[in-house]
């Protein structure tokens, strides 16, 4: 049996965002932006056809995460350091005594600790996982996700089935 490695990187496996990373109870980076990349690689079985599955489907779903974050704030709901609220029609981001305001519709709120490549590499890799029909699942051997926030700066997260 042959195995490869598809590597899925297409122009439309981008977002752009605004983050902050929280350093501690006391420090945060500023509100900034980003236009991140994603990288995919699945390592996989090659069938007697030629053909690992359709991978077509893979790509629409990598693309459909980005879409999902594309030109948003993201905020993290699990950080012992920051507290988000709903108040009056907006998002309050509560950092120690800073009170950041958010229309709704501009915020993502993920369920993780803070906002940062490692933490978004795993995220995104998660909900590929949920996602992925199982069949394709069943195929892998291993899988990898890059989130880039520049050239030369990114954090991976890997999965391998148990």
């Amino acid at each position: 049996m042959r195995t490869t490695t598809l590597d899925l990187f297409k122009e439309e496996m981008k977002f752009s965002a605004a983050h902050f990373t929280i350093f501690s109870a006391t420090e945060r980076e500023n509100l900034h932006g980003h236009n991140f990349t994603v990288r995919v690689s699945l390592r996989t079985t090659v069938e007697r056809d030629g053909l690992c599955f359709d991978y077509g489907e893979c790509k629409r779903l990598i693309i459909a995460q980005c879409r999902d974050w594309n030109e948003t704030t993201l905020l993290p709901e699990r950080s012992a350091h920051l507290k988000v609220a709903h108040e009056g029609g907006y998002v309050v981001a509560l950092f120690g005594q800073e009170r950041l305001l958010f229309l709704p519709r501009d915020v993502k709120l993920l369920p993780i600790e803070n906002v940062t490549l490692e933490e978004l590499s795993q995220l995104f890799m998660e909900r590929l996982l949920e996602r992925m029909p199982p069949d394709h699942k069943r195929q892998l051997q291993s899988m990898r996700v890059r989130v880039f926030s520049g050239p030369g700066q990114s954090a991976s997260a890997e999965w391998r089935p148990a």
